[in-house]
């Protein structure tokens, strides 16, 4: 049994949660542990109603430093500085607060008693960042590791599988990204002009780190790929349009080679069924490839849609790195 600890219990934190505790770890990772500034009562209350994932079907409560969950009991902390706790029984730190990406902060789970710290996205600070599925082979003991971010999560492992399979000449993928918590919703300034506008409004062009993630967990890609992104007015659920040029076209029918090449990678999942976002709401998979928006487009340019529910899909990844991370879950 793998015990885990979580520091932060926003949006990744929760879904980590529901996860854990409506049957996704399947009893081999334990929580043992939550922590976060906010208030015991609004912790409890964000698990209790969700926006996205609709109300959690057990009793939630808190009482006496604690999340009470039905009939279980989570440890409850509200500190900033975690060198002020206690984590010596903890495998493996959850640090989803966002601040993982400065090495201090990073660092601070282990100065707690944790052996290692799993950070839920792109961190500079972390020793290894892995995907599933893309370089998840390259794993080592290393104590800080980077779980990437959901559209690296989603892009690189289908890229891995495409360029060993038939190689990838070049390629360019958007993202079509759901607003998120970095955003405003109304007008305020921020970083860029683009994001500084509602994001319940829009559809905003912008940058992502996905590029920088995967040149780096694929670096054999290098020179071959470009990657853009675009936020869209959309709560949840997100989506890749992938245009790559092959080396070698797949002979027969592309679809059933594409159903064959998925069945080497059972976190990427396919459907056949004209689907729209919220059907896709809570699937697991890093990306949902629909075969029904498969073109060819030329001798060998194809473009490749896939869906991802950029919050539940990237929880289920950070939980089998857990498992990877104490060898439950083969490369």
């Amino acid at each position: 049994m793998v015990k885990v600890a979580i520091n932060g219990f926003g949006r990744i934190g929760r879904t980590l949660l529901r996860q854990l505790l409506l049957g996704r770890a399947n009893g081999d990772i334990c929580l043992v542990h939550i922590n976060d500034i906010a208030a015991a009562d609004i912790c409890a209350y964000l698990l209790k109603y969700d926006s996205v994932y609709g109300s959690f079907p057990r009793e939630v409560a808190h009482r006496d430093g604690a999340l009470i969950i039905g009939e279980q009991r989570i440890p409850l902390t509200h500190v900033r500085d975690l060198a002020e706790l206690d984590l010596s029984g903890v495998d493996v730190l959850l640090e989803c607060t966002g601040l993982g990406g400065a090495r201090p902060h990073a660092e601070a789970g282990l100065r707690a008693g944790a052996k290692a710290v799993l950070v839920s996205g792109p961190s500079k600070a972390a020793d290894q960042t892995i995907v599933i599925g893309a370089n998840d082979d390259q794993l080592t003991d290393a104590p800080i590791v980077s779980n990437a971010s959901c559209t690296t999560n989603a892009i690189a492992p289908l890229l891995r599988l495409v360029d060993a399979a038939w190689g990838i000449e070049r390629a360019h993928v958007s993202t079509v990204h759901c607003y998120t918590g970095s955003q405003p919703t109304v007008d305020m300034p921020r970083a860029s002009f683009e994001r500084s506008r509602a994001a319940a409004v829009s559809m905003v062009p912008t940058s992502t780190s996905a590029e920088g993630q995967i040149a780096h967990v694929l670096p054999d890609l290098n020179g071959r790929l470009t990657v853009a992104a675009v936020r869209v007015p959309s709560i949840s659920v997100s989506a890749i349009d992938a245009v790559i040029q092959l080396r070698d076209f797949p002979a027969g029918d592309l679809e059933a080679a594409l159903r064959d090449l998925l069945k080497e990678a059972p976190w990427l999942g396919v459907t056949t069924d004209a689907c729209v976002s919220t059907d896709m709401r809570a699937r697991p998979e890093s990306l949902v490839l629909a075969l029904p928006e498969t073109r060819v487009l030329q001798d060998k340019q194809v473009r490749l849609f896939g869906w991802y529910d950029n919050e539940w899909g990237f929880s289920a990844r950070m939980l089998d790195m857990v498992r990877r991370m104490h060898g439950l879950m083969p490369a």
